[in-house]
């Protein structure tokens, strides 16, 4: 890689396709996550729709996927041209920090200066020209050695994302929407997301990240340095015959963090965060409700219904039902209805609680009852 490649040439995408979705349980379990199912409408994965929006932008051989051991067959089954040195295996999930700290930390020993786009596996983007234009500007400002992101208008107060401060334009050639991030505030009460909401000034943050490899691996030695510690001896086993040994030394004892805490809000107060203002249409899937509305282009009064064979009689009923059996589902009078029915479980909620259903699978791992997570 000489140094007058281009940023876009050097653009490694990386694709952290780990955890289980537990708001969407009995549907998505450990053995099939969220990201190999298809809640989109488009015919194939969550993950496989991710590839594809990215394959465009630097190749189907700079892809890199970040996954459980126990989902390798499924994720290869899926991307038949993912090349075998860009899997990276986790023995056990360590959050986000860890899956894409240990990217980095193997493309910057692979190929010093590679600039990395993370980009999770179970987002729906309905306009994938307007993503990739977004992801050029992002490489750009990460080349000029900020972290980028990419941000969304919010809808609602959700209190589920984090909030991107913005403030003014970077002035950076080639990356003419990217700002100045003031303040990035992961997940806040409702009442502060009521206020964000209300001032016009914040972004959803959409975990998208951008940036230098050694700019991250940089951040993470100013915020967790026995982490990146971790990760460098691991990646420095990575490509040899010791990897499996240290491996099953070291990443257990990684320290679980969400990447939000570790990067983007610290990135914020050194002022090196930046955003791209996504001009595109973002979901990610957190929950049913937010599946019902996806599948019913907003209207409330709709039903949705996924399931190749599913069975289900509606009248005056509205929400969403997802079947993997052969019952009938029989629905009358009933508004913004969740229904679930699997083979050994069945969730019946409204779209109001459909947060909630996460409080169920704790509940349910507290009793001794994991043969059905």
């Amino acid at each position: 890689m000489t140094s007058t490649s281009s940023p876009l040439e050097r653009l490694y995408n990386v694709i952290p396709a780990g955890g289980i979705g537990s708001r969407l349980w009995p549907l998505s379990r450990a053995d099939a996550p969220k990201f190999l199912h298809d809640l989109s409408g488009s015919g194939q994965s969550l993950l496989r729709d991710t590839w594809d929006r990215l394959a465009p932008l630097a190749g189907e051989q700079r892809i890199m996927v970040v996954t459980g051991r126990a989902h390798r067959a499924a994720v290869e089954e899926q991307l038949p041209d993912l090349q075998d040195h860009n899997v990276v295996l986790e023995s056990e999930p360590r959050d986000s920090t860890a899956a894409i700290g240990l990217a980095a930390a193997i493309l910057e020993r692979r190929e010093p200066g590679a600039i990395i786009g993370s980009f999770a596996a179970d987002h729906v983007i309905t306009n994938p020209d307007r993503f990739r234009a977004a992801v050029k500007q992002a490489v750009v400002v990460a080349d000029a050695g900020y972290i980028a992101t990419i941000g969304i208008t919010p809808t609602d107060a959700a209190v589920g994302f984090g909030y991107i401060h913005t403030s003014k334009p970077l002035g950076i050639e080639d990356a003419a929407s990217a700002l100045k991030v003031d303040n990035f505030v992961e997940k806040p009460d409702l009442a502060t997301a009521r206020r964000y909401l209300k001032s016009g000034k914040y972004l959803w943050n959409a975990g998208m990240f951008i940036t230098r490899a050694d700019k991250l691996l940089e951040q993470l030695g100013k915020t967790e340095p026995e982490l990146l510690a971790g990760l460098l001896e691991l990646a420095e086993a990575w490509d040899t015959p010791k990897r499996g040994e240290v491996v099953d030394r070291v990443w257990p004892t990684l320290k679980k963090i969400a990447i939000d805490y570790s990067v983007a809000e610290p990135a914020a107060a050194a002022g090196i965060l930046a955003v791209i203002p996504g001009d595109f249409d973002w979901d990610d899937v957190g929950d049913f409700a937010s599946i019902a509305k996806l599948h019913s282009s907003g209207r409330g009064s709709e039903l949705a219904i996924l399931g190749q064979n599913a069975r289900v009689l509606s009248d005056s009923s509205s929400g969403i039902v997802v079947s993997q059996s052969k019952r009938v589902i029989s629905l009358i009078g009933v508004r913004d209805i969740v229904v679930v029915d699997t083979p050994d479980a069945l969730l019946v909620t409204t779209s109001e609680h459909a947060q909630r259903v996460k409080s169920v699978v704790d509940a349910l791992r507290a009793g001794g009852s994991g043969d059905v997570l």
